[in-house]
């Protein structure tokens, strides 16, 4: 495995990390209620890419 390979889960999975901060304060804040639908969204099929990718 390339170190882009063994790099690319982790990359993908602190952008989860952000997008589900991101999205839940935009959320809390009652500020773009549907854009923080949209990141929450973004963060789960980022999650489910990276259990494809480790599998």
């Amino acid at each position: 495995m390339s170190t882009l390979e063994s790099l690319a889960p982790a990359i993908a999975m602190l952008a989860a990390f952000a997008c589900l901060i991101g999205g839940g304060m935009l959320i809390a804040k009652r500020q773009n209620t549907q854009k923080g639908v949209l990141m929450l969204v973004m963060a789960a099929v980022l999650v489910g890419n990276v259990v494809i990718w480790t599998m």
